[in-house]
C-alpha cells in the first residue's frame, strides 16, 4: 500500500523540517522526487540522503516567489504526478503593528508561492493525464490565534487557493487537498525560540507543546505520513478536502 513506484514528486521546502520528512517517505516508497528549496545546499544534502539509501532524487534552489525561476525549474522536471507545495514562513504579529514589508514578504511566500508553483505544475499535470496536489494550510487558517495576524492570512488564502484548484481541475483527474497542522516540532521551533526567547528556550518549548491537547508537539514524519497517504492512489476518492493534524486543538481545546 501507499506506494508511489513510478512517479515523479515535487517538494517545496523539502531541504528541512516538514519537508525533508515529506521528501524521505516519498522517496522511501519509490517516487523520484524534486527538492526545491532556497537553500541548494540544504536540498542537496537530502537529495544525498535519499541517494545513499538507494532512492532518487535531484535538488534545485528555488525562491518559490520568484515566478520566473519557479517556471523555469519547473520545465526542467518533464513528468510530474505530484506536488508538494510546503515552503513558507512564519511571523508574529498583530494588525496593528505588522509591518507592510513583513506582511508582503509572507503574501510573497506563502500565497503568491503557492500560486507559483500551481501555475507551473498544472499545465504539466493536465498534458500527462492528471496529478495529486497537497497545500500545506495550517491551523491559523480557521482558527483565532493571538499575534499571527499576516501568518493567518496567508494560510487561509492557502486553503481557499485549494478548494478552488480541486474544483477546477477535477476533470483533468488532478485532485487537490491540503493539511492543517498544529505545532510542530522542526529546527524552525528550534530557532525561532533561540531568537525570540533567549534563556527561556525550554520554558516556551513546554508551554508551546502544552498548547495541544495531546500535550505535546507533532513530529515532522508524523506529517510526511498524512501527506504520504493523501498523495497516493489510496486516496483516490478524495479532493477538495483539509485535514487537521494538530493533536486535538482544534475539538478539543477548551
Amino acid at each position: 500500500m501507499f506506494s508511489l513506484k513510478g512517479k515523479s514528486a515535487a517538494v517545496t521546502g523539502g531541504g528541512s523540517g516538514i519537508g525533508r520528512a515529506v521528501a524521505l517517505v516519498f522517496a522511501r516508497q519509490g517516487a523520484t522526487v524534486h527538492i526545491l528549496d532556497l537553500s541548494e545546499a540544504a536540498g542537496r544534502q537530502v537529495a544525498e540522503e535519499i541517494e545513499s539509501a538507494g532512492g532518487k532524487a535531484r535538488a534545485y534552489a528555488c525562491d518559490v516567489s520568484n515566478q520566473q525561476q519557479v517556471a523555469g525549474i519547473f520545465q526542467q522536471l518533464g513528468q510530474l504526478d505530484i506536488l508538494v507545495n510546503n515552503a513558507g514562513i512564519s511571523h508574529i504579529g498583530r494588525a496593528d503593528n505588522t509591518m507592510e514589508t513583513d506582511f508582503d514578504r509572507v503574501f510573497n511566500i506563502n500565497v503568491k508561492g503557492v500560486y507559483n508553483c500551481l501555475h507551473s505544475a498544472i499545465p504539466v499535470m493536465k498534458a500527462g493525464g492528471g496529478g495529486v496536489i497537497l497545500n500545506m494550510s495550517s491551523i491559523a487558517a480557521v482558527a483565532g490565534l493571538s499575534d499571527r495576524f499576516a501568518y493567518s492570512m496567508s494560510k487561509g488564502a492557502v486553503y481557499a487557493m485549494t478548494l478552488s484548484v480541486a474544483k477546477d481541475y477535477i476533470k483533468d483527474n488532478i485532485r487537490c487537498n491540503c493539511i492543517s497542522p498544529a505545532r510542530v516540532h522542526t529546527p524552525f521551533v528550534d530557532g525561532f525560540l533561540a531568537k525570540n526567547y533567549p534563556g527561556r528556550e525550554d520554558e516556551m518549548f513546554s508551554k508551546l507543546s502544552q498548547s495541544q491537547p495531546i500535550g505535546r508537539m507533532g513530529k515532522p514524519e508524523e506529517i510526511a505520513n498524512l501527506i504520504l497517504y493523501l498523495c497516493s492512489d489510496e486516496a483516490s476518492f478524495i479532493t477538495g478536502s483539509d485535514y487537521p493534524i494538530d493533536g486535538g486543538f482544534l475539538k478539543l481545546s477548551s
